[in-house]
């Protein structure tokens, strides 16, 4: 081999060796972006804001309808679960105001009550992670809504109606990617001028519901989440 066909083979080597470190480089500069793509902490459902309810102004007994009307305390639903990766866990949420529903008070007693939730329009803070949730793991083209329907009367009576948020007891079925399981959850109630608002997050574990977790490219998801919801019901 001749001194410039050495040198030239040199040359070579180096250039190979220098394009594989750019594209190490590359890749590993590539991996926070793609961590925070799937993993940034998402967008989730509060419970009532106690500094934006006011007294009541019409009673508790009617026919209330769950409004979409934008402001605070807002009509809103979604989930919150963990994603873990080694050694990492973090939480993360998505939520849609695609919500709506009833409820029937007579006398006191809430009689019947259901929301229904548009899971096709769940959204966070990633596009990219919202279509897999939709395709991979809650199959909303196949299952594009959850419920919760009240199975058991409750007795809201003591509801304040002072612009103070109390408490109440529900027991009902909860409906998520076609199966159906009986929860007994606490919420938050508040009246506030002419709405009744309801919050809570119930406590789920997915594999009950049949929703299993894909290979996704950042993170897995933890069995045990929440079901986070606030409506906001007039009459």
């Amino acid at each position: 081999m001749t001194s410039a066909e050495a040198n030239a083979k040199k040359r070579r080597i180096l250039i190979i060796a220098v394009s594989i470190f750019i594209v190490v480089a590359v890749v590993v500069a590539m991996v926070p972006l793609l961590m925070n793509l799937f993993m940034g902490n998402g967008v989730k459902t509060e419970g009532i804001s106690s500094e934006e309810v006011s007294a009541a102004s019409t009673a508790i007994d009617g026919e209330w309808q769950v409004t979409n009307r934008p402001g605070s305390n807002s009509t809103s639903a979604g989930f919150t679960f963990d994603e873990v990766l080694p050694g990492e866990r973090r939480t993360t949420s998505a939520s849609t105001q695609g919500v709506t529903g009833f409820a029937t008070i007579v006398d006191g007693t809430l009689t019947a009550g259901e929301i229904t939730v548009d899971m096709q329009h769940l959204t966070s803070d990633s596009d990219v992670r919202d279509e897999s949730v939709r395709q991979r793991i809650f199959h909303t083209a196949e299952y594009p809504e959850a419920t919760f329907r009240v199975t058991e009367p409750t007795d809201v009576s003591a509801v304040p109606d002072d612009g103070s948020v109390g408490s109440v007891e529900l027991t009902g079925d909860l409906t998520i990617h076609g199966t159906t399981q009986p929860v007994t959850q606490r919420f938050a109630v508040a009246r506030s001028g002419d709405r009744l608002i309801v919050a809570g997050d119930i406590p789920i574990n997915r594999l009950d519901y049949g929703v299993e977790t894909p290979e996704l490219v950042a993170a897995k998801i933890a069995e045990d989440g929440e079901v986070n919801v606030r409506v906001n019901l007039t009459k």
